[in-house]
């Protein structure tokens, strides 16, 4: 598998992280729930709408388990790069699985912080192609890569 083709398959698994994240909070379920849902029923199956894109399925659930298992230290660390008027739990619900999912990946895998930014600035733009989301994204997760990898910069 070439270089590109893998990059293509972990920016897949970041943007269904985000989903069953967004998807986690608004519907209550568990993360194995959502895992075996997007393992069975997305991430490369076809329907009558289409084929969901393959992903690398095993970044997907590292992700998704991260998000989750650090879910305190993410939020926190985002609320500090939030203005102090609007904490975490006060932003669009996609932008705070998004963050999750960038923070968890930050924190805790040896991802550069600056592809980590690029690749979670192109999923805002994903999601919310009118907005001005992205260049908030983009200054949010700067913000958190400065201060948990500060070495990076």
């Amino acid at each position: 598998m070439s270089g590109k083709d893998r990059r293509a398959l972990r920016a897949a698994a970041r943007f269904y992280a985000v989903q069953a994240l967004f998807q986690m909070e608004k519907s209550g379920q568990t993360v194995e729930a959502v895992r075996r849902e997007f393992e069975t029923h997305r991430i490369g199956a076809e329907g009558a709408d289409g084929t969901w894109v393959e992903a690398d399925v095993a970044h997907f659930g590292r992700l998704l388990d991260l998000a989750v298992n650090y879910q305190a230290r993410i939020d926190q660390l985002t609320d500090r790069a939030l203005v102090a008027k609007w904490p975490i739990a006060r932003i669009d619900p996609t932008l705070r699985a998004l963050f999750r999912t960038a923070g968890a990946e930050m924190l805790e895998t040896d991802t550069p912080a600056r592809v980590v930014i690029t690749e979670f600035v192109q999923i805002a733009q994903a999601f919310f192609s009118e907005g001005r989301e992205a260049k908030f994204v983009n200054a949010v997760l700067d913000h958190m890569a400065h201060e948990a990898k500060p070495d990076a910069f």
